[in-house]
């Protein structure tokens, strides 16, 4: 019987895990990668309609701000780092703490340490690259699979992901027994990460990491979109996701550096969030502003370092891997 005090995590389990985190910072340090630090706690966050942040009111004892203001702890810290980025900072890299509302599970924890790193001068196949060269490193792995999402959606489900429409994915749902009851007002974006979460994903990386990449613009988050050569490659959206044993670990794009086009997302994210009742978030104005000013041409990544870690000691839930989980703080 474990004693209430106890970690979540065998001591063993920590101490293979602090070896990784030294072995990730000398392989930054070989490559002149900057090691920096971003608040964890800012005044506004991410506005995805499919992330929730976990606000937190502050109050200033000492009456400067003569009032009780609502921040947000971070689910990522990718704006900081890029107002960093067009400060000047070069490549950069940041080993931290990141937050979600509600996401606890096998391969979840509310608080949770995210590896993310930016390359000057990099596109999004050129991260993959070094990306693959990480895992190697701490994985011991010798190969990595590469794949379009559009071959990996005609591979697994047997349709284009760029041209199919909402109805054909609704059907292939149906073919394939996926449960979509109330889901008929679910766009193409949210038909394709039904299909890819409960069809794809798992069989994705069973025996090695798998890339996918250049999404449907659908999904394009905070990527650039890439115009195709003709009518057989059309426009997509330059990101790439990582898969190992069936869990996503990692998220990279080549990153979008228009300002305007940045804030058109916002907003198209915000009308989502209103229509599914979600509270709103402010637009990171200081963002935007970096862009305006001038993100240097780069591309960056997240990566989930929890899993990471279970990953290398074959563990098979994130709680075998934490200090303390959700349950024992």
């Amino acid at each position: 019987m474990t004693h209430p005090f106890e970690p979540s995590a065998a001591i063993a389990h920590l101490k293979k895990r602090a070896q990784l985190l030294q072995k990730t910072r000398a392989f930054f340090m070989e490559r002149d990668v900057l090691e920096v630090e971003t608040p964890l706690m800012c005044h506004t966050s991410v506005t995805d309609p499919a992330i929730e942040s976990i606000p937190v009111l502050f109050r200033d004892l000492s009456k400067t701000i003569d009032e009780t203001k609502q921040y947000y702890l971070q689910t990522s810290p990718e704006y900081a780092m890029k107002r960093l980025l067009a400060a000047g900072a070069g490549s950069i890299y940041q080993i931290s703490k990141a937050f979600r509302q509600g996401e606890i599970g096998r391969f979840h924890n509310p608080e949770f340490t995210m590896l993310e790193w930016y390359r000057v001068g990099f596109d999004h196949h050129a991260l993959m690259d070094e990306t693959c060269e990480l895992l190697q490193t701490l994985l011991n792995i010798s190969h990595v699979e590469r794949i379009s999402y559009q071959n990996l959606f005609e591979r697994f489900i047997g349709v284009d992901p760029h041209k199919v429409t909402i109805s054909e994915l609704q059907h292939c749902a149906k073919e394939l027994q996926i449960d979509v009851s109330g889901a008929i007002a679910l766009d193409k974006a949210e038909w394709l990460n039904v299909l890819m979460s409960h069809v794809i994903e798992p069989k994705l990386g069973k025996d090695f990491p798998c890339f996918v990449y250049d999404f449907p613009v659908e999904l394009s988050a905070l990527a650039r979109i890439m115009q195709g050569d003709n009518s057989n490659q059309p426009d997509y959206a330059a990101r790439f996701e990582v898969y190992y044993k069936g869990i996503e670990l990692a998220n990279g794009f080549y990153e979008l550096c228009d300002a305007d086009e940045q804030r058109k997302r916002f907003l198209t994210n915000l009308a989502v969030r209103e229509k599914m009742g979600l509270s709103p978030i402010p637009i990171d104005e200081y963002f935007l502003a970096a862009l305006q000013h001038g993100v240097p041409d780069c591309a960056g990544v997240a990566l989930g370092f929890d899993r990471l870690v279970m990953l290398a000691l074959g563990l098979d839930k994130i709680q075998d891997v934490l200090s303390f989980d959700f349950k024992r703080v």
